[in-house]
C-alpha cells in the first residue's frame, strides 16, 4: 500500500526567524581572526581532495540514498560562461542535502556557501568544512569587511557563491518562506548573474519519504534601469516568485507545518 502523507505537524511562531534543524551546537565567534579566503599550494590541494575527491562522491551517494534527489532544467547552468561567477539562491529545506544540492547543480564549477557559524563549529567537521566552500556569518565589523572580500574574491575567480536566504531549516518544508533582500546586495554590486535552486517533493513509490526533486532557472541579473537600492529587492522579488512557481509541483507533504494560533 503506498505511503500516506503528511506524518507528522510541526507549528511555528515566527516565519523568518523559527528553526527546526536537529543539530544542537554551540556556535563560534567567528571575529577578525578568522581566514575567510585562504590562499597557497597546500590550500589548493587540501581542497581538491577533501571537496572534489573525498565529499563530492560521497555526497552524491548520500543524496541519492537518503533523498532520492533528482535535479531538473540543469542546462541552465550552461547559460553562465565559463569562468564567469555566479550567484545562486535556494530554499532551506535538509540540514544534509543542503550542503551538497547546488554543487551537483552547478559542477563543475566550484561552489562557495554563505552558512550559519554552527556549521563551521563542529570539533571535526568543523575544521573541514572551510575547505569544503563554507564562508561564516560574520560577528563583528572587522569580520565582515573580511567576509565580504572573500565572497568578491571566490566569485571573480569564477565559483558559484550559494546564499540560502530563508536563513533556518524547515525539513520537506513545500512552501517559500518569506525572506528580505539584504543578501541580493551581493550580486547588485557585482551586477552578477543570480541561478535559482528550488527544491521539492514528490511522492516516491513506496517509500517511507518522499524524493526530493531540484530545479534550476535563471539567470537573473539585477535591473540596471532601477536606482541602486531598488535593485536588490527587484532581484529578490523575482527570485521568490520562481521559487513560488517551482513549488507548485510538489506533490506530498512529509512534515505539516502550521502556524500556532495565538
Amino acid at each position: 500500500m503506498e505511503r500516506k502523507y503528511p506524518v507528522k505537524t510541526v507549528y511555528y511562531k515566527d516565519e523568518r526567524n523559527d528553526e527546526f534543524s536537529s543539530a544542537v551546537i554551540t556556535p563560534k565567534r567567528i571575529d577578525e581572526n578568522w581566514e575567510y579566503a585562504p590562499k597557497g599550494f597546500w590550500w589548493r590541494v587540501k581542497r581538491f581532495l577533501l571537496y572534489r575527491v573525498l565529499a563530492y562522491p560521497i555526497g552524491f551517494l548520500l543524496c541519492k540514498i537518503k533523498y532520492g534527489w533528482k535535479i531538473k532544467n540543469r542546462e541552465v547552468r550552461k547559460r553562465i560562461p565559463k569562468g564567469q561567477g555566479c550567484f545562486l539562491y535556494a530554499n532551506h529545506t535538509q540540514d544534509l542535502g543542503d550542503p551538497f544540492f547546488p554543487s551537483f547543480a552547478v559542477c563543475p564549477k566550484g561552489v562557495f556557501v554563505i552558512v550559519h557559524p554552527n556549521n563551521v563549529s563542529m570539533p571535526v567537521l568543523g575544521r573541514a568544512n572551510k575547505y569544503l566552500g563554507a564562508l561564516p556569518l560574520p560577528d563583528n565589523l572587522k569580520a565582515t569587511r573580511n567576509f565580504k572580500k572573500a565572497i568578491d574574491e571566490r566569485y571573480d575567480e569564477g565559483n558559484c557563491i550559494a546564499i540560502y536566504p530563508e536563513a533556518h531549516i524547515w525539513p520537506y518544508y513545500t512552501g517559500i518562506r518569506d525572506f528580505p533582500a539584504v543578501s541580493f546586495r551581493y550580486p547588485v554590486e557585482k551586477n552578477a548573474p543570480c541561478l535559482v535552486l528550488t527544491t521539492t517533493y514528490q511522492k516516491r513509490g513506496f517509500c517511507k519519504k518522499p524524493r526530493a526533486v531540484s530545479y534550476l532557472d535563471g539567470p537573473f541579473y539585477p535591473n540596471e534601469n532601477l536606482p541602486p537600492k531598488e535593485r536588490a529587492q527587484d532581484l529578490r522579488d523575482r527570485v521568490y516568485a520562481q521559487m513560488q512557481e517551482r513549488s507548485k509541483l510538489n506533490t506530498c507533504e512529509y512534515i505539516r507545518y502550521e502556524k500556532e494560533k495565538e
